[in-house]
């Protein structure tokens, strides 16, 4: 049992690390922050191998990461903890759907929709005195609206870009991924 919890831990900060990483590797980024990354991937990938606990606690200590270095808008603790900290973390939920072959689609799907959950309820509450009059053409009278339409954009496009780097990765790490590679 400890073998496995330092090998949880090593691969952990090794998964949280490339997640970081990842994170500024930006293919297009939102004007109020939110952009399209792989940043997601190596914590759905962590969860969906160890289970949701280490996947919450991998995606908590990517979410303070990204506060301490991303250079992000904040308004106060709450942004912080709904942005940053809820956000990130909520992606471990992948690990709810553990070691099965479609764990790594279904997870990712998962923990994207906690993280979109996250972003929406704190765009629609704090961020909701920054909202422009037209969105994407449409006019705006709900904060709530536009932060569907604001934060489905980036988390969305996200997730497909994970989905499908899921689909190239899968097959020659699918050993390692479900978690066959432990000795039980």
């Amino acid at each position: 049992m400890r073998k496995n919890s330092v090998r949880i831990i090593c691969e952990g900060a090794i998964f949280v690390a490339l997640a970081h990483v990842l994170g500024y590797v930006k293919l297009w980024r939102m004007p109020w922050g939110g952009s399209v990354t792989l940043m997601m991937l190596p914590v759905f990938i962590f969860a969906v191998r160890w289970g949701w606990k280490s996947g919450l606690i991998a995606g908590l200590a990517l979410g303070v990461l990204q506060f301490l270095f991303d250079g992000g808008f904040v308004l106060g603790w709450q942004s912080i903890i709904g942005d940053y900290v809820f956000a990130c973390m909520l992606c471990g939920l992948a690990g709810f759907f553990r070691s099965k072959p479609s764990s790594l689609f279904v997870g990712s799907v998962i923990g994207a929709l906690g993280r979109f959950l996250s972003l929406y309820v704190t765009g629609a509450t704090l961020w909701a005195e920054y909202m422009p009059d037209t969105f994407f053409g449409m006019t705006m009278t709900s904060p709530w609206m536009y932060s569907v339409l604001y934060n489905i954009v980036p988390v969305g496009l996200s997730l497909v870009l994970c989905l499908i780097v899921s689909v190239v990765l899968f097959i020659p790490l699918k050993k390692y991924i479900l978690g066959k590679d432990i000795a039980q």
